[in-house]
């Protein structure tokens, strides 16, 4: 009798999987995938979330990585990415050489994202971290310091250079 419950319970969801992919035409067996993409989700809301507590934190070209009573942007990251084990080279230019290059149109939250400055001549000379919904965490002048910028805004849209995936 209980080989015959079995038999019968396996039959069901073997049914079951068949109608399921009949009707969707997709079947889901993936779930390292999945959560690599939640991690890497994770990990760039913790990134944020841990950048965020320095908010309003005063800017100062040429801080030292010894501190953080003040940043500069790439001072910011490296200190950000730091707290969770990621090393970081010390200015926005290096910075831009490391991870993986990502597509603005595929940016995730963590990822670095750099732009020109009105000296720069079109060279990357500053940097901050993707947020979401088109924000970037980073810090620059005063009496911003550290602060969410958006990336849509006339300025920071036609200074943007390209992005890196470091996580």
């Amino acid at each position: 009798m209980i080989n015959i419950k079995k038999r019968l319970v396996q039959s069901m969801a073997t049914i079951g999987l068949s109608v399921t992919l009949a009707v969707t035409g997709t079947l889901t067996l993936a779930p390292q995938q999945a959560s690599a993409a939640t991690s890497a989700q994770t990990m760039g809301d913790k990134i944020i979330s841990y950048g965020d507590n320095y908010l309003g934190r005063p800017y100062r070209f040429g801080a030292s990585t010894a501190t953080t009573a003040a940043f500069d942007c790439s001072s910011f990251t490296q200190h950000v990415f730091k707290h969770f084990g990621i090393k970081l080279p010390r200015t926005s230019k290096q910075q831009a050489t490391v991870g993986k290059y990502v597509p603005k149109s595929q940016l995730k939250k963590g990822d670095l994202v750099f732009f020109s400055t009105a000296g720069s001549k079109g060279k990357i000379a500053h940097v901050g971290i993707y947020a979401g919904n088109g924000k970037f965490l980073n810090t620059y002048g005063n009496p911003q310091g550290v602060t969410f910028s958006n990336m849509n805004s006339s300025w920071w849209k036609s200074h943007y250079i390209t992005a890196r995936r470091v996580l």
